[in-house]
Formats: C-alpha cells, sequence, structure tokens
C-alpha cells in the first residue's frame, strides 16, 4: 500500500506520542506509537496501555501530526471550519426535512380519523 501523504515519519526509531485532547483520560500522557491506521473514517494511533493492551485513540487528539493550520490561524477565535459549517446546514436540513414528513403524515391521519 501507498504510504499516506499525512502520515508521520517511522524511520524506525521508537517514537512517542502525546495525548493533548484536554477531555481525555489520558490527558497529558506520554505513550510508545505502535502504529498508526486509517480505520474508522478517521487517522487512529495505536498503543499499548498502562495492562499492556492495544489501544487506539483518533490521531487528531495527540501531537503525532503537526498542528492543523486552521487551528493555529484561528487561535481560538473560531471554533469550526467553513466544510464542517457547510456539512452541519445539511445535516440540520435534513433532519429538518424529516420532522416536516412526519407531522404531514400525522395530519394526514388525523384528517383520516375524522373522515366519517
Amino acid at each position: 500500500w501507498p504510504k499516506p501523504s499525512i502520515a508521520p515519519d517511522c524511520d524506525g526509531a521508537e517514537r512517542t506520542f502525546r495525548v493533548t485532547h484536554p477531555f481525555h483520560p489520558l490527558f497529558g500522557r506520554q505513550f510508545s506509537l505502535v502504529t498508526y491506521r486509517h480505520n474508522w473514517g478517521e487517522n487512529r494511533v495505536y498503543f499499548y496501555d498502562d495492562q499492556g493492551r492495544l489501544r487506539a485513540v483518533p490521531a487528531d487528539w495527540t501531537d503525532v501530526f503537526p498542528p492543523d493550520p486552521f487551528v493555529v490561524i484561528a487561535a481560538g477565535r473560531s471554533l469550526f471550519r467553513f466544510g464542517d459549517l457547510l456539512e452541519l446546514a445539511r445535516c440540520l436540513g435534513g433532519l429538518k426535512k424529516a420532522k416536516s414528513r412526519r407531522r404531514s403524515k400525522g395530519a394526514r391521519r388525523s384528517a383520516k380519523e375524522i373522515t366519517p
């Protein structure tokens, strides 16, 4: 398989990473990187926990990759990327349509119940 362009350089030396997500229970802890993969629609890093179990966390929750340029430039002023907002609007539009369909079906049922 071709190496993904976002894959970290692993030149055979032991690589470590730190969990940087502020709400993760392992926040601030450093682990040895076992491998990384694109699973479940996202890049994930794999490591062994204190009990020796293989665990995975999203790579975005670690310092494995360089910081996202958008996050650096936004410097906390913007919580969402433009593409993320478009996706949110699409999802909300779908929910609104589904709710509207449920209402119209309910109205039709009520009309049938009233009609002798």
